[in-house]
């Protein structure tokens, strides 16, 4: 790369930066569903025309931001599982889904845009697709390790049906060899459980109902859906 193409691409990362970081404003000031190139240009001082040349359409900005966020949110996922010990995998569970919640609380508009209401007019291309299995996949990384390591007990609520019993199989198939169905399953319904406990608290409709202890109610959920997964939480021994 010569000098010039260098200084170019620097000059191209330094504009969508900052295009990048607008929209993020513009998304806590107006919302998702009125996110607009054209507001955007004018807060940076741009022509529509130039950034079009970044960003084809709204759409394209939408899925950028859309990628972004759904990587973050994965990040603290993941950094709390590695942080977390393998002999505990009930504590591990628990820390990714206290990851999950504390990049919520830090980042509201962008869990809104991942986590909110849908965008008129918007559909999410594939590109979304592996950000944003980042979090399910760090719980069933929980599950799979505790697989491997003897450490996962049965999950309660008896036989699957047999539709569900075949799509969590293949869930497993794919993605946690070795994971029994049951708990592929309590897998996916715990990320919809997760998401829908963090959005309460984001979104304020704890508000008036739990107010000086969502931290503990978090925690305490979240450790019953680690059990309902075949988490048990460990055994201190007795003195």
């Amino acid at each position: 790369m010569t000098a010039i193409q260098g200084a170019r691409e620097r000059a191209r990362r330094e504009v969508t930066t900052a295009i990048m970081d607008e929209a993020r404003r513009r998304l806590a000031v107006d919302g998702a569903a009125k996110l607009s190139l054209r507001a955007v240009a004018r807060e940076l001082g741009m022509v529509s025309s130039a950034l079009y040349r970044y960003f084809p359409s709204r759409d394209d900005l939408l899925t950028a931001l859309i990628v972004e966020a759904y990587d973050a949110l994965g990040e603290a996922a993941e950094g709390a599982l590695e942080a977390a010990p393998r002999s505990a995998p009930a504590e591990r569970w628990v820390a990714v889904c206290a990851g999950v919640r504390a990049w919520a609380l830090a980042h509201p508009h962008e869990f809104a845009l991942i986590h909110g209401t849908p965008v008129p007019g918007y559909a999410a291309p594939p590109d979304t697709n592996a950000p944003g299995g980042r979090v399910p996949f760090a719980l069933a990384r929980v599950a799979r390790e505790a697989v491997e390591d003897g450490l996962l007990g049965p999950v309660p609520g008896g036989p699957l049906p047999e539709p569900l019993a075949r799509e969590a199989a293949a869930l497993v198939a794919e993605h946690a060899p070795g994971v029994p169905a049951p708990a592929m399953a309590a897998v996916v319904a715990s990320w919809a459980q997760l998401v829908g406990l963090v959005g309460f608290e984001v979104f304020g409709q704890f508000t008036g109902v739990i107010e000086r202890s969502r931290a503990e109610l978090f925690t305490h959920q979240a450790r019953r859906l680690a059990e309902g997964a075949g988490l048990p939480p460990r055994q201190v021994p007795p003195h």
